[in-house]
């Protein structure tokens, strides 16, 4: 018993003597910094029902698939005139406490319905002059290119703003490894939607220019591993919810669909972060 009392005196006089020598506060103080930062995501997404609405139809299509489009890695992840082609993640942020920060995020994702898929379809398609003018109750189909084809590539950009936290988990001290911190990061965020879709419908034309389309909704949980203080390599896990009631599909102005459903990201961030 005394030798336990003894070596619990002497841990506790040595971690007193360490944080007197070693503020840890201050010492991971990330008030008034900025970061940015740069990286590549790949994503999933849940099944969704689709739900079409025009002048000539109105229908609903039920639990689609869907995924996402990666980009064989090559020299154009890190061209600057097409580094924008493969999903990549964007943002800018500022610490306004110790601990927390406010960010502005660009989200590149691509959402590829899968071709040739078999569903059930509710609803009606009248006057198209096309094989499928008919009433729908709830029977399959194949989801041919001649029929639709669904896509937001160009992508599904998800603007959001995030607060987020991070915390050290242990410093070049405790790892005596020089120049080199290991901190956990947690976020929420919310934003907005601005796809550019392109979808093909029967036979009519596609309307694929960029609109808001809906919002969604994240949480975030990362690993950050800073190096020298200003540079950074961030692991992240990304997952929410997005709802687009808005999405446009041919040129006729009332045309629209809607779908709404779950994401998850895997993210490599790559960033500076500077004091001004």
């Amino acid at each position: 018993m005394k030798r336990i009392f003894l070596v619990s005196m002497l841990v506790m006089q040595a971690f007193i003597a360490y944080s007197q020598t070693y503020d840890f506060a201050n010492a991971h103080n990330q008030k008034g910094k900025i970061f940015v930062s740069w990286g590549w995501n790949q994503s999933a997404y849940t099944k969704s029902d689709i739900h079409f609405k025009g002048n000539d139809y109105n229908f609903t299509l039920k639990d689609v698939v869907a995924k996402d489009r990666q980009t064989g890695f090559s020299l154009r992840y890190f061209n600057p005139s097409k580094i924008t082609i493969p999903q990549y993640n964007f943002r800018i942020g500022y610490y306004f406490n110790s601990k927390y920060s406010i960010s502005f995020g660009f989200d590149h994702m691509k959402y590829v319905m899968q071709q040739d898929q078999i569903v059930k379809i509710n609803g009606a398609i009248a006057g198209t002059g096309t094989d499928y003018d008919r009433t729908y109750n709830n029977v399959p189909i194949k989801l041919t290119p001649n029929f639709l084809r669904f896509e937001h590539t160009n992508g599904l950009n998800y603007l959001n703003l995030e607060v987020r936290r991070m915390d050290n988990l242990f410093d070049q001290r405790s790892l005596k490894i020089k120049n080199i911190d290991i901190n956990l990061i947690e976020g929420v965020g919310a934003g907005v939607l601005y796809p550019k879709s392109d979808v093909t419908l029967l036979n009519y034309a596609e309307n694929d220019q960029w609109h808001v389309a809906g919002y969604g909704v994240d949480l975030v949980t990362g690993l950050n591993v800073t190096f020298f203080k200003h540079f950074f390599i961030q692991g992240e896990a990304k997952g929410g919810y997005i709802n687009m009631p808005n999405i446009l599909t041919t040129n006729f102005t009332d045309d629209r669909a809607a779908q709404h459903f779950f994401f998850l990201q895997g993210n490599v961030n790559f960033g500076v972060i500077f004091k001004l």
